[in-house]
């Protein structure tokens, strides 16, 4: 992929997210469509229900918008012995295939609703864990898809020492999502400049540090950070956005960058919405890779 196509787009930036109650949730029409003008060249999928199940159906819709697909963020439940996730990995490979996304961004879920609490794991569950994620990304793998996991808050790949665990632990790649990493206790730049070579796919996303230390301490709820606007502009927030593409690139990345500015919406937006701070970061980004 050259500079220029290397930039995708998630749906949760405008709001659509697959947690109930999220907030209010844009028709996929208006999203992929303000996604085309604003220049990127591809999404990832969004929550079941977004887009169309049906594989032919699905490869319409993304070629009416003239976006590729790049992936998308599947929960599976890897740490429980009585849960097979190869049974949901199938359901979704067809999908994956139909729109020719070659990444699926894993995460490690707790088995509950949204992502303000969590279960401890004692050690039988983390080795159910790691050898899930190892079975599930060499089944993708099978599939010509890439399976990746993304550190996110709430779920049981959250802290500095599970993303430790998980690298020393497993062969699976990374998702480097640059806000999750920050909130949950692992400094993104750092981490890039530690395992290059395990990252395959990037979430940008830049955030308001003091509500990340309020999530960090209980204060606040995920959710109610998301709420309050936790979720910055790339630029204009406190993670070292720059640093983090300047040593990807530097390692030799040529993977995919999707802007992500989690977004909670109370009702139809006015005026351009969500897409006028897509374009903000889209923009910044656009500025760094040219650099």
């Amino acid at each position: 992929m050259s500079t220029g196509n290397r930039i995708a787009a998630a749906p949760i930036s405008w709001g659509v997210c697959e947690v109930p109650g999220w907030g209010y949730q844009l028709p996929a029409d208006r999203v992929l469509a303000e996604m085309a003008e604003l220049g990127l060249a591809a999404t990832e999928l969004g929550p079941d229900g977004f887009l169309p199940a049906d594989p032919d159906r699905l490869a319409a819709v993304l070629a009416a918008h003239h976006l590729q697909a790049v992936g998308g963020f599947t929960p599976f439940v890897l740490h429980r012995r009585d849960v097979d996730p190869l049974v949901e990995l199938r359901r979704l490979l067809p999908g994956f295939g139909a729109a020719r996304a070659g990444v699926m961004v894993l995460s490690a879920d707790t088995g509950l609703t949204g992502y303000d609490s969590r279960p401890q794991l004692d050690e039988q569950d983390w080795s159910v864990l790691l050898a899930n994620l190892d079975r599930v990304a060499g089944e993708a793998a099978r599939h010509g898809v890439r399976a990746v996991l993304h550190p996110h808050v709430g779920t049981m790949v959250e802290s500095s020492d599970d993303v430790h665990r998980v690298l020393d632990g497993s062969s699976v790649a990374l998702c480097l999502d640059t806000g999750h990493l920050l909130i949950g206790g692992t400094d993104p730049a750092e981490l890039t400049r530690q395992v290059p070579d395990r990252i395959a796919h990037t979430h940008l996303k830049d955030v308001d540090a003091t509500y990340a230390r309020k999530v960090q301490d209980g204060r606040l709820t995920y959710t109610e950070a998301v709420r309050a606007g936790m979720y910055r502009p790339l630029g204009a927030g406190d993670v070292d956005i720059a640093a983090i593409v300047g040593h990807l690139e530097g390692h030799g990345y040529r993977g995919w960058y999707t802007l992500e500015q989690d977004t909670i919406l109370a009702g139809p937006p006015q005026g351009a919405g969500p897409a006028a701070e897509v374009e903000t970061s889209a923009t910044y980004v656009r500025t760094l890779l040219a650099g």
